[in-house]
């Protein structure tokens, strides 16, 4: 079986909101203004952090998610990064024992050491037994050491570095700054786009880093996974592919796997365009329409070449804010409503509260697919539905899904390699 050897670490954290992509983005620039090749991954199916990461690391992010793409797409992903980067960091998801599968379950089945990072502010010598519980829960999990985050202070960090257990490595700290910090709306961060001062947020984090002076961790053995080679059943078909500062969740991974199937993608703005692509199929994914409202509305010319492309019985694919743009109309937080293209019936309103969350999956005529929904928006008069997504928890809700002549319309953002084929009969004419 063929390998390659890697330095990689496991960025974790004892829950959600401690810093984890603070603290990637600047070790993954900090190793890339020394020169070395740092390749970033995601854990879970989180399309913002992403998108922080690839600016600090330089090189495109792809998530990995064990129970969306499997263990086998996982290890591929892993191996061909590995093949040309001297550092891999991967950032893992909400805590590192949460969910199942968890950033524990990921990190031991591929052998990457974790390093945990731990909000420090208000806190002194429990640092160190949270350490403690991080680092025995799991027996056989290899344990890097830590990383304390928003910190007072020099004697604040003193006090933190020597509560910690016998044999802990500490990775240095991170202050309590405004400067560093990332901003967050309703969804998590703020789009990397929207961040104007990001790659300075990023400078000063690495900058403050500086401090990491060890080594490289050892090196992880990767291993490839034998695969079949995709048939082309997308032969030259083109996809017109949202793909503006509306519709900005998509998954690289996705993309890659539609040209592997020999597609051709043909991105637009449904914002500045007024027609499409001359295309066989139309893919709206998701991302923040209700901040571009006015914009969207306006647009007339692309909305009716929209509903010309579903009349004339082409694909077309909507996954969440795709699917709020089809609707009748859609109202922000601030409680504007705008007309939208109107192919599907209902309204949609966002509300501060969250609405859905987590992995599911959809048994669909082409064959199952998985993905996972997050969204803050209700529909109100909703379209029938053809069928519902189930969900990975056990007591989660299942997402609806619409279907309407060759429109497939959902909350969910499906993840095309769980079943590369079934993606495939979503677009072809």
């Amino acid at each position: 079986m063929s390998e390659r050897r890697c330095p990689a670490l496991f960025i974790t954290a004892p829950a959600s909101g401690q810093g984890k992509t603070t603290v990637t983005a600047a070790l993954a620039r900090l190793y890339r203004d020394r020169g070395l090749r740092v390749r970033v991954f995601k854990t879970g199916p989180d399309f913002l952090d992403p998108m922080i990461l690839q600016r600090a690391s330089g090189h495109p992010v792809y998530q990995l998610d064990l129970w969306m793409g499997g263990e086998a797409h996982c290890r591929q992903l892993l191996y061909e990064a590995a093949g040309s980067a001297d550092l891999i960091l991967i950032e893992g998801v909400m805590g590192l024992f949460d969910g199942n599968p968890c950033s524990a379950d990921l990190a031991a089945l591929f052998g990457i050491p974790v390093l945990a990072v731990i909000d420090g502010s208000a806190m002194a010598q429990t640092f160190g037994a949270i350490v403690h519980g991080l680092q025995h829960y799991r027996p056989g999990l290899a344990f890097a050491g830590v990383l304390a985050n928003r910190v007072a202070g020099e004697g604040h960090y003193r006090m933190l570095r020597e509560s910690l257990p016998g044999g802990v490595t500490a990775y240095g700290w991170l202050a309590r700054e405004a400067e560093i910090a990332l901003p967050e709306r309703h969804l998590g961060l703020l789009q990397a786009d929207e961040i104007g001062d990001l790659d300075a947020r990023i400078a000063r984090s690495a900058q403050a880093l500086k401090q990491v002076t060890h080594d490289l961790p050892q090196p992880v053995r990767f291993t490839a996974t034998q695969t079949e080679a995709l048939p082309p059943l997308l032969a030259g078909v083109r996809i017109a592919l949202a793909d503006d500062a509306a519709f900005t969740f998509l998954y690289r991974a996705n993309l890659e796997l539609l040209q592997a199937l020999g597609a051709r993608l043909l991105p637009f703005s449904p914002l500045a365009d007024h027609t499409l692509p001359a295309a066989d199929a139309l893919y709206l994914p998701g991302g923040y329409p209700e901040l571009h409202l006015d914009r969207l509305a306006a647009n007339h010319a692309m909305k009716q070449a929209i509903s010309a492309h579903h009349a004339a019985g082409r694909p077309l694919l909507a996954e969440c804010g795709g699917m709020l743009y089809l609707l009748e109309s859609l109202t922000d937080l601030q409680g504007h409503c705008a007309d939208l293209v109107g192919l599907l019936p209902g309204r949609s309103v966002m509300q501060s509260r969250l609405a859905n969350l987590g992995l599911q999956r959809a048994a669909l005529p082409e064959g199952e697919l998985r993905g996972h929904t997050f969204h803050h928006s209700r529909m109100t008069e909703p379209p029938e539905a053809s069928g519902y997504a189930e969900s990975a928890r056990h007591q989660g809700r299942g997402e609806a899904i619409y279907r309407q002549g060759r429109l497939l319309a959902s909350y969910l953002h499906w993840y095309f390699p769980s079943n590369p084929v079934a993606a495939a009969r979503l677009f072809l004419p």
